[in-house]
């Protein structure tokens, strides 16, 4: 049986919160949104939703304000960092509106470590750390924006290039007091101001990011070296760097190629939760025979597991991966090699 949100004036929660939010968004929004969710964090959501009887409009005019407020406080800090975001949140909510907001998204006043960093040209860090050793420079790379990390990564001697990626695959998380030292450092060496966290950093998703951005050569030379060295961790690399939603970012003859190789069954399944953006990227790419056909048997195919979606979606990546390092088709990446002329 359904329950009243809330109860005996007692404060609501973050889920309740974040239920109320995602009923006020609507279905379509929210699906989108469950895209990017853990399935626990689904499952105790769609309880909670489930749980909502009815939402007061004023409850409900308060939390998305809240929401709003979070969502410009965020990008005040990407903007400008965390004292930017203070001070133009204190001007127009009041200094303990401004505090109140950012704690709800920090849990504290501080910044990730390396901020100063963040905002410094690639190269400069590079002459600065590029003598380090390589947990170090893994450590550095792996609080940067992907863009640096990866220019810097490039940058760096063809047998340093491997170690490194593997570290911050590996890296879990740092002493303050060593994240302290480093930062330290280089702060002198940039002449910048920054201020401590205790953020963790690097993992897996981070070399993801990195090798995205560098040149098709780099890449290359790190994975090669990682399955000598770790051929499980160079596989698990490789998983992530192109999912099933960057065909996007293919070319029109490169999807033509995809849609010849890979098995209908599976398409018609990883297409049956993808994008209306991916959808139509496939469908431009086939005869209009072809694309009927499948989006009837779609159609009639009805309700499937998210787990086969899935399967199917690593299948049809791996045949992309097959393609590209056969040389049949070209996925975009960093540096000027994958200049198509």
């Amino acid at each position: 049986m359904a329950r009243p949100l809330q109860q005996s004036n007692m404060p609501l929660t973050g889920r309740q919160k974040a239920a109320i939010l995602l009923i006020s968004l609507g279905p379509e929004i929210s699906a989108e949104i469950f895209k990017h969710l853990r399935e626990e964090e689904i499952e105790q959501l769609t309880l909670e939703i489930a749980n909502v009887r009815k939402v007061d409009p004023e409850e409900k005019e308060a939390i998305m304000e809240e929401f709003y407020q979070i969502c410009v406080a965020q990008e005040y800090i990407t903007q400008g960092g965390i004292e930017y975001a203070k001070d133009i949140l204190e001007k127009a909510l009041g200094p303990e509106k401004a505090v109140d907001i950012l704690n709800k998204l920090t849990a504290s006043l501080q910044v990730r470590p390396f901020d100063f960093a963040r905002k410094a040209d690639p190269s400069q860090i590079f002459n600065f750390i590029q003598n380090e050793n390589s947990q170090t420079i893994a450590l550095v790379l792996s609080y940067l924006q992907p863009e640096q990390a990866s220019f810097i990564l490039s940058a760096l001697p063809q047998e340093k290039q491997a170690d490194v990626a593997k570290r911050i695959a590996m890296m879990d998380s740092t002493s303050p007091e060593v994240i302290s030292q480093v930062e330290r450092v280089l702060e002198q060496k940039l002449s910048a101001t920054v201020t401590q966290d205790y953020t963790s950093a690097g993992g897996i998703e981070a070399i993801v990011q990195i090798l995205n951005g560098v040149d098709r050569g780099t890449e290359r030379t790190i994975l090669d070296s990682l399955e000598i060295q770790d051929p499980e961790l160079a596989e698990e690399i490789k998983k992530r760097m192109f999912v099933f939603e960057d065909i996007v970012n293919l070319d029109n003859r490169s999807i033509q190629r995809i849609i010849r190789d890979v098995d209908n069954s599976d398409l018609q399944l990883a297409l049956k939760v993808a994008s209306e953006e991916v959808r139509e990227a496939i469908f431009r790419n086939m005869s209009k025979r072809m694309a009927d056909t499948f989006r009837e048997e779609m159609e009639y195919m009805g309700p499937v597991r998210l787990r086969d979606v899935e399967e199917a979606q690593t299948r049809i990546v791996a045949t992309i991966r097959r393609l590209e390092e056969a040389g049949e088709i070209i996925i975009a990446r960093g540096g000027g090699d994958d200049i198509i002329v």
